[in-house]
């Protein structure tokens, strides 16, 4: 049975997730939103897709909260001639001892960098999503669980699509969120030159701990939702169903499918992780609607008309939002 959060296990947590949020900051300018959602997904122990042209601090934000914490990292560049046993792992025969041995690929990792992850046949890209849901891989007939804390981190790039293998929308929805990340304003472009002239990434330390993740995951769990908040969420999945019956004509015709039971799953757990963010026990309504455009985006699938006359999944999820009651 769940119990309620004490106020030394709240003080705790508050401090853990200031503690990354600022390391997160002394190093990353310009993407304040991509560490809170990064933080988000370590806190439900859920995965992220990251979209953007290259250069905006995809890598360096992952491998800094990996930092932070003192994680195994792992980056896998993704490549139309990579194997499933490249990110699982195979086995290799000992000449010494005439066994074959079981090799763990670099999977085997607390956080996890699967970049450009487009870019693989949909045969590695499905070992690795098998990975992903079950948390175990299987080499030789021997089963290896992963680690407590897995995070995977996948990129890709939008504006190439030459020598690409799109995800398809089964694989799009085992991901918790998905970021779409803008160029940064001038200002910050300035602060980044100058933090690599002052060479901010020569020094590394860690300011919390692994365990400190697992305490801040099995404590998201314990946050109070409101049967009143699981209606507003199950409310938002429904509409995205039959947008025919509560949009108006001239948005709902865009919208070809709507989101599946695991976007109101993604949304109660990463509510909680919001509130836990925001130093709260218990789940607000705007916290399910600051997470509504990475909970949905993926998993709202637009016709053709939509991508013709520029109407994006972003201008659906508000017309949804904003058709639903807020309790």
């Amino acid at each position: 049975m769940k119990t309620e959060i004490s106020k030394e296990e709240l003080e705790k947590a508050v401090d853990i997730i200031k503690k990354l949020n600022s390391y997160y900051n002394s190093k990353v300018v310009g993407q304040p939103f991509l560490g809170f959602a990064m933080l988000v997904a370590m806190m439900t122990n859920g995965h992220i897709l990251l979209e953007s042209v290259p250069g905006l601090a995809k890598t360096t934000a992952a491998k800094v909260l990996t930092d932070a914490v003192n994680g195994r990292f792992s980056r896998i560049q993704c490549t139309p001639d990579l194997l499933p046993s490249d990110i699982i792992g195979t086995q290799t025969y000992n000449m010494a001892t005439n066994t074959f041995e079981n090799k763990v690929g670099p999977v085997y990792a607390n956080f996890v960098l699967l970049d450009e992850v487009n870019r693989s046949s949909a045969k590695t890209q499905s070992a690795m999503l098998e990975a992903m849901a079950e948390h175990k891989i299987s080499i030789g007939g021997q089963t290896y669980r992963l680690p407590e804390v897995f995070v995977v981190i996948a990129t890709q790039n939008p504006i190439e699509q030459e020598g690409t293998y799109l995800l398809s929308e089964a694989q799009l929805d085992r991901f918790l969120l998905k970021v779409k990340l803008a160029y940064p304003d001038p200002a910050s472009e300035i602060e980044i030159l100058n933090r690599i002239e002052a060479d901010v990434f020569s020094e590394n330390h860690a300011v919390a701990s692994i365990e400190d993740m697992v305490f801040l995951q099995r404590l998201t769990k314990k946050v109070y939702i409101d049967p009143a908040i699981k209606k507003y969420i199950v409310d938002i999945v429904q509409v995205s169903r039959n947008t025919d019956r509560v949009l108006k004509p001239e948005l709902a015709q865009y919208v070809e499918m709507g989101a599946s039971t695991r976007a109101a799953i993604a949304f109660m757990e990463v509510a909680k992780a919001v509130a836990l963010f925001n130093g709260r026990t218990f789940v607000i309504p705007d916290d399910v609607k600051t997470m509504s455009h990475v909970v949905l985006r993926h998993r709202i699938m637009l016709n053709f008309a939509a991508t013709a006359d520029g109407v994006s999944e972003e201008t659906i999820i508000d017309a949804i939002i904003g058709a639903v009651h807020t309790p």
